[in-house]
């Protein structure tokens, strides 16, 4: 990577959720592990943004991204039917890694719930390190094709009882 991409690095990508029953505990408050479902939501519709899937990678590149390292800063609580916003960008990316940055904000207030850091190795079906496949380096640092959010998950009516 160049100095040049710095600014390209800065391109966060937005995905929409609501927070569903199921990911709460029993005072409504979001259980911790769910932030880092949440940043794969981030990072997969970021990927998606840019015009290739982890699918396409793993079936066609025989290439996995395999999570090395998780970090996840909480600073305020989510609760049940919350409407959030996973904003995910590339903060570093390298021949055989990569790492995401990712921040969740509570839509209504604007209020930063969690802010967190993903990094992966690029490895083979067998876990043997390898580096990107062609071309992905590139889609990874391009803007998105579709402006429009994507990741929204349809609200789940699940309720106690």
């Amino acid at each position: 990577m160049n100095p040049d991409d710095d600014e390209v690095l800065d391109e966060w990508h937005e995905a929409l959720l609501r927070v569903r029953y199921a990911e709460t505990d029993k005072m409504g408050v979001v259980y911790h592990a769910n932030y880092l479902i949440w940043f794969e939501i981030g990072r997969t519709e970021f990927c998606r943004a840019r015009g290739f899937s982890y699918r396409d990678m793993e079936e066609n590149e025989n290439s996995f991204l395999v999570v090395a390292e998780s970090y996840c800063r909480y600073k305020a609580p989510a609760y049940y039917d919350d409407e959030l916003v996973v904003r995910t960008h590339i903060t570093e990316l390298r021949r055989r890694s990569l790492r995401f940055g990712y921040e969740i904000i509570r839509i209504p207030d604007g209020t930063v719930i969690a802010e967190g850091e993903t990094g992966h190795v690029v490895t083979d079906a067998n876990g043997r390190v390898r580096s990107l496949p062609s071309g992905f380096a590139e889609l990874l640092l391009s803007p998105p094709t579709d402006t429009a959010p994507e990741g929204e998950r349809v609200p789940d009516d699940e309720g106690p009882g």
